[in-house]
């Protein structure tokens, strides 16, 4: 019986040591930290820069072949959560997005990839932009690496179908959880 525990153990060690090695950072976006003017959209009544924040990860799993990267806001008060940036089909050699890239006609993403139409109804990124008075909203930056090269969908498929295809070849995800607010 001590064998079988100190084997259970071990697995458990060792299975933490390897979880979380994928890593998510970035020169303008902290977690719990608020984000900037920056980051906040352009419309709807707010007036920020709608940049998508420079990012960069590391420790991607073995067997990944692209990355999609994510934007999501849980508390937007649809029901349903609010899609700001699906980035997929990032090809398996590139680690770093530099800000701006979720901006159409900067033309500095990667050019095999793919900006899905977010939920304000254009392709690419789209800031935060929380109804005032509505209180901190966390919006979750998520990279995921990927088995697959390709998704098989369109710029016009919904956020729900993006993130469901994601989903289903994720082999990790590393996630940075920044705030907003007005």
């Amino acid at each position: 019986m001590k064998i079988l525990v100190n084997i259970i153990f071990l697995m458990m060690l060792s299975s933490y040591a390897i979880a979380g090695s994928f890593k998510l950072s970035s020169n303008n976006i902290g977690n719990g930290v608020l984000m900037s003017k920056a980051e906040e959209f352009t419309g709807f009544g707010c007036n920020g820069d709608n940049l998508s924040p420079q990012l960069s990860w590391s420790g991607q799993p073995e067997g990944t072949k692209s990355f999609a990267i994510t934007v999501f806001d849980p508390d937007a008060p649809t029901g349903s959560g609010w899609w700001h940036w699906q980035i997929i089909n990032i090809s398996s050699d590139i680690t770093e997005l530099p800000q701006g890239a979720g901006n159409l006609k900067n033309k500095i993403w990667p050019k095999q990839s793919m900006q899905i139409e977010n939920d304000y109804g254009i392709p690419g990124f789209g800031g935060a932009c929380p109804p005032k008075g509505s209180g901190p909203h966390r919006y979750q930056f998520t990279v995921y690496a990927l088995s697959v090269e390709k998704l098989n969908v369109t710029t016009g498929s919904s956020g729900a179908l993006v993130g469901y295809m994601i989903n289903s070849h994720a082999l990790e995800s590393a996630t940075i959880e920044a705030l907003y607010t007005r």
